[in-house]
């Protein structure tokens, strides 16, 4: 065990000595927020090598902030990260002028109505119309309720991590 670094290590000490120089600290912040951070970026943009690019841009932007002292210490390191990790997000939707298709743990597009056996064809239309209108309203959305809507329902966050990450 290296007793250089204590066990528990809050995340404003670990900055507090990547700031001061020591690079470890860093790896070690990285090490702990990474799973989340990651697994937020995947579940908006929906590709593993996108994610992988906005993570990697995303630790940039962290990495660029410490070192220039741009970061406010307030013990928020990890909603500031997602922030940034949103902000990327939206960027890149952005680019691509499009909304991302949210998708169940199957797969499956979230907004897409289950079709039972049993259904009649006028209860499949009108599941259908129903998905549609339920797109079509979302994407009316202004892009700060779609992105709480999205952010909620679909990537399971608390209201608080929400408000965190979005700064709202």
């Amino acid at each position: 065990l290296d007793t250089m670094y204590p066990i528990v290590q809050t995340d404003n000490e670990l900055i507090q000595r990547y700031i001061n120089g020591d690079e470890n600290s860093l790896n070690l912040l990285l090490n702990k927020h990474q799973r989340k951070i990651f697994s937020f970026i995947l579940m908006r943009v929906k590709d593993r090598a996108l994610s992988e690019d906005i993570f990697q841009d995303t630790f940039f932007k962290v990495i660029d902030s410490l070192r220039n002292g741009k970061y406010n210490e307030e013990g928020k390191f990890l909603p500031w990260v997602m922030m940034i990790a949103n902000n990327l997000c939206m960027d890149h939707f952005r680019r691509i002028k499009r909304m991302p298709i949210i998708v169940d743990s199957d797969g499956k597009d979230i907004l897409n109505v289950l079709r039972f056996a049993d259904e009649s064809r006028e209860d499949e239309i009108i599941k259908q119309q129903t998905s549609k209108t339920v797109k079509e309203l979302v994407e009316k959305l202004p892009a700060d309720q779609k992105e709480v809507l999205i952010l909620r329902h679909y990537a399971d966050l608390s209201f608080k991590e929400i408000a965190d990450a979005t700064g709202v």
